[in-house]
């Protein structure tokens, strides 16, 4: 089964078609010297499509001059390397370059990023959301404390976040980065709690801080806007509240207009947010262009290497990472899933994968939230992925009203939420479960500031719901199983450790 409004977790990415060797003031790992290892004279084939890789090397040393040399005779031009990590952004037009670089000594790991040549041309639809009227919006009046448009957020109640929010909004000094499609941080919503010194775009792999690069243009997505809005969204009398209405957001933009996260755009973006001392990143996204990458084919193995020494690092420097689960109501768990659209920026096929050695990166990563969504009803969404051992925690994302139907005054079972331009609409996926789990840690950050990334997950997972095996799972009420939970009432498959609670996250 599929989402109401499919694919919302594919957030995007935009062309990195620019190659920028210029070095990072920012950054104390970031190389200048690799850059100038571009003039040394190439005999590499250059007759491909210039594609963008990754070039793993020893992490905290810098680039060698021996690496260098290397890249520039296979043909690569440096976009930028990230020492402390040990990747290297690279472009080129070398058809064979991650295979030459592969055997280089010193290099752990290469490969492409993607298929389609720089820039990607071809389109992604992410979903449209359902928008408010003008007439609903104005017709919703502020009461009782509440924001206009809050009675109709039945996923608040759902984790006792308006219970929170009696106690506490949480922290200004707590930031969460919406590592997404940009965030209009000019929406009346947004605004007030807008962080733009740990705001960024990080499309080309490299971050701009020109004044609203992290914003999506009128062309592009909404998700990143409605996320924001769903963890920080101000209690100010207009529109919604987000979970966390007291803390800071930020927008770190990886996505490009035609809808691709590529590992480029993503490494930066965790980056950028560990050396911005971010408190927690959200990641409703899976990164492009494979579903599932797997360990078992050099190229995919080094997205896998490059992104997991990026979160890595992030945690290390204080960030929790929190990430969606899907939406194709696949058993993470399982032998064997079918991937019918990787890769999806060329021409996919019908990969059969073992999802023990092939992950779908950022949320499979060693120490990253893994969230699945939850709909009114408090069951699993129709859509989410799920999983024993791979699902940490669970909450709203919302689910059709066919299947779990909320109550009155709410009408509709998605995630309102803010959209760009001053709107407000509903979307759903677990894109809208992991931004409440978001919060819920910025709440836990807020009440204890000084606990590191591990205890504040441990606290997390601690202070959740436990939330028992929905059995059988017949969503829609067919007669047929539809999804089948394996574990306990602590801890299962469909749940994790149980359904996010905010109450718990600022009292306990």
């Amino acid at each position: 089964m599929t989402a109401p409004q499919p694919r919302y977790r594919r957030a995007m990415a935009i062309p990195v078609g620019m190659a920028m060797a210029t070095a990072l003031a920012f950054l104390p790992n970031v190389t200048a010297s690799a850059a100038d290892a571009t003039s040394t004279t190439s005999t590499a084939a250059t007759d491909g499509p210039s594609l963008s890789y990754v070039v793993n090397v020893r992490p905290g040393y810098g680039v060698s001059d021996h690496v260098q040399k290397a890249v520039a005779q296979a043909g690569g031009s440096v976009v930028i390397a990230y020492d402390r990590i040990g990747v290297i952004v690279v472009h080129s037009s070398n058809p064979d370059f991650a295979k030459e670089i592969r055997k280089v000594r010193g290099v752990d790991s290469a490969g492409a990023t993607r298929n389609a040549p720089l820039p990607a041309q071809s389109t992604t639809d992410v979903g449209t959301p359902k928008v408010l009227s003008a007439e609903e919006v104005s017709d919703a009046k502020a009461t009782d404390g509440q924001d206009p448009l809050e009675p109709l957020q039945w996923d608040l109640p759902a984790i006792k976040a308006d219970k929170a929010h009696e106690k506490t909004l949480g922290s200004p000094d707590v930031t969460v980065a919406v590592i997404d499609t940009g965030v209009d941080d000019t929406h009346p919503d947004i605004a007030p709690n807008f962080d733009r010194d740990a705001s960024a775009n990080c499309v080309s792999g490299k971050p701009d801080t020109t004044d609203g690069a992290w914003r999506p243009s009128a062309s592009e997505s909404p998700h990143g806007t409605h996320v924001a809005g769903e963890i920080a969204a101000a209690k100010n009398g207009v529109g919604v509240t987000g979970v966390a209405p007291g803390v800071r957001v930020a927008g770190i933009k990886v996505a490009n207009p035609n809808g691709y996260f590529y590992t480029e755009s993503v490494v930066c973006g965790f980056m950028w947010a560990a050396e911005h001392h971010v408190d927690v990143t959200n990641n409703s996204y899976y990164t492009d262009p494979w579903y599932f990458n797997c360990t078992t084919d050099p190229d995919q193995k080094a997205l896998v290497d490059a992104i997991t020494r990026a979160s890595r690092y992030a945690e290390k420097k204080g960030t929790v990472n929190v990430a969606a689960a899907g939406n194709e109501s696949y058993d993470l768990a399982s032998d064997s899933i079918t991937d019918p659209v990787s890769p999806n920026d060329a021409t996919p096929s019908d990969r059969v994968i073992d999802p023990h050695e092939c992950y779908d990166i950022p949320t499979q990563l060693p120490g990253v939230v893994t969230v699945a969504a939850t709909g009114a009803k408090g069951l699993k969404s129709s859509f989410s992925n799920y999983g024993l051992g791979v699902i940490d925690i669970a909450a709203p994302g919302g689910d059709s009203t066919a299947y779990q139907k909320p109550e009155p005054p709410a009408t509709s079972g998605l995630i309102l939420g803010p959209l760009p331009g001053g709107k407000w609409g509903y979307m759903a996926g677990t894109s809208m479960a992991t931004p409440h789990v978001a919060g819920v840690a910025a709440l836990i950050k807020s009440t204890h500031p000084h606990a590191p990334a591990a205890l504040v997950k441990a606290l997390l997972y601690a202070e959740a719901n436990a939330t028992p095996c929905t059995d059988p799972y017949d969503i829609n009420g067919d007669g047929k199983v539809d999804a089948v939970c394996e574990g306990s009432k602590n801890y299962n498959g469909f749940y994790g450790w149980g359904t996010a609670d905010a109450l718990a996250a600022v009292t306990k």
